[in-house]
């Protein structure tokens, strides 16, 4: 296996460094760090060339918060500097270790995303009788950074590289997440080895889909399974026997215990595909798909809430327009023309008299 050097001069350049801000600023310009940060934007990238060669960079403290989203998410945010880092780090570390993914991982990666995983799926559907689907219990906060690190150097030789990874991955806010213990430790292991990294970064996403790489050629080529595929951590496999699949399920629970990481209880069920699967927001059969009710539900109450500030004057059409063509777009990937024209029809926008 190819591992890649040479890249430390190419990632601190001002040239990468500026690339980066432009990155992490897209869509938050208005934001008052992001505002501070470009109001000195030739000293605050100097600094960072500065503190990124000399080896003194030290991420920020992280802006811990909750989305509810079907199930509650920590999500952490890191200063916009560090995320500029971030970008820098992944101009070009991405491009030459996404090869080394399979087509079937779709998650946070170009040309892929949730609906080519949904279309792919449903076209598998078409072919086999039975999905299994699969998820890792808890797995960002479960991420090993012991085993994350390793699998980086596979790839990576530049030392440079790797401790700004490490700088990076041990700078994680620590989640609140019950020790768990995987065969040969003992009392104190979980305690020893440090695992999570926070959901909201960029590199968190890239290294999610790394972690789980070899799991995904194991499936592929040792395992040679009839049709797989991969968004984050969930899984799903099909095939025409139960049987094969229930073995399946077995496996893949040994190798996440390779990985310290435990398969989800009560999220790995065998299913025909005829009666329909839950497949990343849609429910979706061989022949159709349908948007999750939860989902409709949620937008409408969105679109309640906007309409009602429109009405007083509190938002604009086009504070709220790319939320709700982001939600048609999404919608649009399934059956549900008459859903879009009975809600909107009957949503009214009008601003009070008066206003």
């Amino acid at each position: 296996m190819k591992r890649y050097g040479h890249l430390w001069p190419e990632i601190v350049s001002l040239d990468n460094l500026y690339l980066a801000y432009r990155k992490a600023r897209k869509g938050k310009q208005n934001r008052d760090s992001v505002a501070d940060f470009s109001l000195r934007l030739e000293a605050q990238l100097l600094a960072l060339q500065n503190e990124l060669s000399n080896g003194t960079y030290i991420p920020g403290e992280y802006r811990l918060f909750t989305i509810y989203e079907g199930k509650p998410r920590l999500i952490a945010a890191a200063p916009f500097r560090d995320r500029v880092v971030h970008h820098a780090l992944m101009n070009l570390i991405e491009p030459l270790l996404d090869p080394h993914f399979i087509d079937q991982s779709y998650a946070c990666r170009k040309g892929k995303g949730v609906h080519k995983a949904v279309d792919y799926y449903q076209q598998q559907a078409k072919q086999y009788a039975y999905a299994l689907k699969m998820d890792v219990q808890a797995y960002f906060p479960s991420i090993d950074h012991q085993i994350l690190q390793t699998k980086i150097s596979r790839y990576v030789k530049d030392k440079k590289v790797l401790d700004l990874f490490g700088c990076i991955i041990a700078g994680s806010p620590t989640y609140p997440h019950p020790p768990c213990y995987f065969p040969g430790d003992d009392l104190f292991t979980p305690l020893e080895r440090r695992h999570g990294i926070p959901i909201g970064n960029l590199t968190s996403q890239f290294l999610a889909n790394l972690y789980l790489n070899d799991l995904d050629h194991h499936f592929r080529s040792t395992l040679k399974v009839p049709a797989y595929l991969r968004y984050v951590d969930d899984i799903i496999v099909l095939a025409d026997s139960k049987k094969y699949l229930s073995e399946i399920r077995k496996i893949t629970e040994d190798y996440l215990l390779s990985l310290r990481l435990n398969l989800h209880p009560r999220k790995a069920h065998i299913v025909p595909v005829s009666k329909g699967v839950d497949v990343f927001g849609y429910f979706v059969y061989p022949h159709c798909r349908r948007l999750r009710n939860e989902n409709g539900y949620r937008f409408v109450r969105k679109l309640r809430r906007f309409s009602k500030a429109y009405a007083r004057n509190d938002l604009d059409w086009i504070d709220f327009n790319a939320s709700v063509q982001s939600w048609i777009g999404h919608a649009s990937h399934a059956d549900t023309k008459a859903l879009r024209e009975t809600l909107f029809s009957a949503m009214i926008f009008q601003r009070e008299s008066g206003n």
